[in-house]
């Protein structure tokens, strides 16, 4: 059945759909009747494509409407615009509520898609709630069968399954809304509209074509050369006019438009080699009333196209503060530990491997990473940085691949870029990826391997060309008999191992590092004071705390103790009490020249016994007399707690066996 209207020269719709969407949407024609032409016809899948391709062969159609199923199927067939009528979440819950007073078990079948919210209201509602997906009509035919077997008398669900409901005897209610209705024919007069500017557009094309830059031809139906502007005449070395209506393919064979002409299809971001030179051609077809009329091919010289991009990219990445600010050389310290880290990282800079970077947490991961990036070739390009243990499961994974629009409720409109995209050409950093959930793990694998990416809710993999360096302070291959990581994705991104040295393993290093932050802290501020003035007092302390932090700690007390010289000038003039306070890190340890000869680094207080002995009390106390805890929180081992207690008198003697097992 179908409903037309004259053609008065009105933007023209047609609306393809099962019976029950098409008697919703006759509610709100009328509204539209002063704005479109609307043809409304009851068919889905085969019969609406041959509806909807004899509508564009006549030219009576500048844009369809539809929903669920059939506009994926139509969208991905005919070559008009097709809306999408879509139900948002507030059309859910009034379905819901209309289904509750019917049976307190519903079942809710929609297309492509499971609402994750629903888990959150189906208390509140108090109802059993069921939901399933589909993409063909025979599995949302199964779906409903299925739920029906289990006992839920009521569906919600697009057309296709209320029909199934009603085919077998239940109740279905049709998820759409009036209101999402007339969002679906405001979207379709929308893109009738730009279509109809597009085609105007063509109409004048040899008047803009004057003013093109680039190289730009169209030719007639018969390929007959119609329109070219002086960039394209430059290129093929003709005097103006001296083409017009010869064939194209005889002008020069690579320009021939005999594909776009025959197919009607565009053909977009070939390649062609033309005068010992690689360029880009866009071969379109030129319609009028929905008629090809023409065809137009329009050529790029490769290499600006390539600049344009990397210059696009580099603007895109300043304006998000996609920048790296270190290199080798802000890397501290004459350690043979750093030093050796650096030799490899900068081996590592020379090739383009994957590089996969262990380390304690503090100890410069991403600033390796970053210099690691700014020394190898992809140097100026973008540089993306993403924590992997800072997002759920689900925005990490919209984070690193994007998403189309709809993708999901809440999906951005116009859809957003993916963090692998975003870092195409340069180098994308994974930070904690051992924190990184199963799922991910395998569409990470599979971007390593075939280096390209599939947004959600889109089937199209687009290539990405980039480097992936990755960080953990985890054992990734003990997490990998705990079935916590992949194995095979350990061993795709060990292709190149740095391993960073822990601070307690490079301590010529600390007072370097540390009148580096104090010289900072110091401009900060705007102390004139010269760094070594707060750090060479108290050098053999530092020297001697382990620093379980690494490098982020020792900036951290290097903030605390200028703050302290702020207030009373200088380090001598810190009460010892308030020093003791505010950095009880400098006096686990005695300093460097007061420790006894003949034991280890962790032995016995020395001459500040009174301040170790404070510390650990209040060590103690903070973690209820727990040894476990309160060893963690200084930083040392149970057992070189014990025998710290052991020598202060602090009791320690009943714990002499587990000092023993540590």
């Amino acid at each position: 059945m179908a409903l037309g209207y004259p053609n008065t020269g009105r933007l023209r719709l047609c609306f393809l759909s099962y019976r029950h969407l098409t008697r919703l949407a006759r509610a709100v024609l009328d509204e539209y009747a002063q704005r479109a032409e609307i043809e409304v016809i009851d068919q889905a899948y085969e019969a609406a494509l041959a509806v909807a391709r004899e509508r564009e062969a006549s030219g009576a159609v500048d844009a369809f409407v539809s929903a669920g199923a059939n506009a994926s199927y139509l969208r991905s067939t005919v070559k008009s615009p097709v809306a999408t009528i879509k139900v948002g979440g507030y059309d859910i819950l009034l379905a819901l509520l209309k289904a509750r007073e019917r049976s307190n078990r519903v079942g809710i079948v929609m297309h492509r898609r499971i609402i994750p919210e629903l888990d959150a209201i189906k208390g509140l509602l108090r109802t059993e709630v069921e939901q399933g997906c589909y993409e063909t009509p025979d599995e949302a035919v199964a779906c409903v069968k299925g739920m029906a077997e289990r006992g839920f008398p009521v569906i919600i669900g697009s057309s296709v399954v209320v029909e199934a409901t009603e085919r077998l005897g239940m109740e279905g209610i049709l998820a759409y809304s009036v209101a999402g209705v007339r969002q679906g024919l405001d979207d379709a007069l929308e893109m009738a509209r730009i279509a109809r500017l597009e085609n105007a557009r063509y109409s004048q094309l040899n008047g803009v074509l004057r003013n093109v830059q680039d190289a730009v031809l169209a030719v007639d139906p018969a390929d007959r050369v119609t329109a070219v502007n002086p960039a394209m005449e430059a290129l093929l070395g003709f005097p103006p006019n001296a083409i017009l209506g010869r064939v194209a393919a005889e002008v020069a064979p690579e320009l021939s438009l005999r594909g776009v002409l025959g197919s009607g299809e565009a053909e977009k971001g070939s390649v062609l080699t033309f005068r010992r030179r690689d360029w880009i051609a866009n071969r379109i077809p030129i319609r009028e009333h929905g008629q090809v009329t023409g065809a137009m091919i329009t050529v790029y010289d490769a290499r600006a196209i390539s600049e344009a991009d990397v210059s696009l990219r580099s603007q895109t990445r300043r304006r998000s503060n996609r920048t790296t600010r270190y290199t080798l050389d802000d890397i501290r310290g004459d350690s043979p530990a750093i030093e050796q880290a650096r030799a490899t990282a900068r081996r590592f800079a020379a090739s383009d491997l994957t590089v996969l970077i262990s380390g304690d947490s503090g100890t410069g991961k991403e600033l390796f990473a970053q210099a690691i990036h700014n020394l190898g070739p992809r140097a100026g390009r973008p540089f993306v940085a993403i924590n992997c243990s800072a997002f759920p499961e689900s925005l990490l994974e919209s984070e690193l691949f994007g998403h189309e629009e709809g993708a999901f409720t809440g999906a951005r409109k116009g859809g957003k870029v993916g963090l692998f995209e975003a870092a195409h050409t340069g180098t994308l950093f994974l930070d904690e990826i051992g924190d990184m959930p199963l799922a991910l793990q395998t569409r990470l694998l599979r971007v390593l391997q075939e280096r390209e990416i599939v947004r959600l809710g889109s089937v199209v993999p687009v290539p990405v060309d980039l480097r992936v360096i990755a960080a953990t302070h985890q054992p990734l291959e003990e997490l990998v008999p705990q079935r916590a990581f992949r194995a095979d994705l350990l061993y795709r991104l060990n292709t190149l191992r740095l391993r960073l040295p822990p601070l307690c393993d490079r301590v010529e290093d600390v007072p370097v590092l540390a009148e580096g932050f104090v010289a900072a802290c110091l401009e900060r501020t705007g102390l004139r004071l010269a760094p070594s003035v707060v750090v060479g007092p108290l050098k053999s302390r530092l020297a001697s705390y382990r620093w379980p932090g690494n490098v982020r700690e020792l900036e951290n007390i290097c903030e605390r103790l200028t703050m302290l010289v702020l207030q009373f000038g200088t380090v001598e003039d810190i009460p010892a009490g308030i020093l003791r306070h505010d950095c009880p890190e400098l006096f686990l340890e005695p300093p460097a020249q007061d420790r006894p000869t003949g034991r280890d680094r962790h032995g016995a207080a020395g001459g500040d016994g009174n301040d170790a002995r404070e510390v650990i009390e209040n060590a103690l106390s903070r973690n209820h007399g727990n040894r476990a805890d309160a060893a963690r929180q200084l930083g040392i081992s149970r057992a070189t707690l014990w025998r710290r207690m052991r020598q202060l008198g602090l009791g320690a003697s009943t714990d002499g066996d587990d000092a023993a097992r540590d």
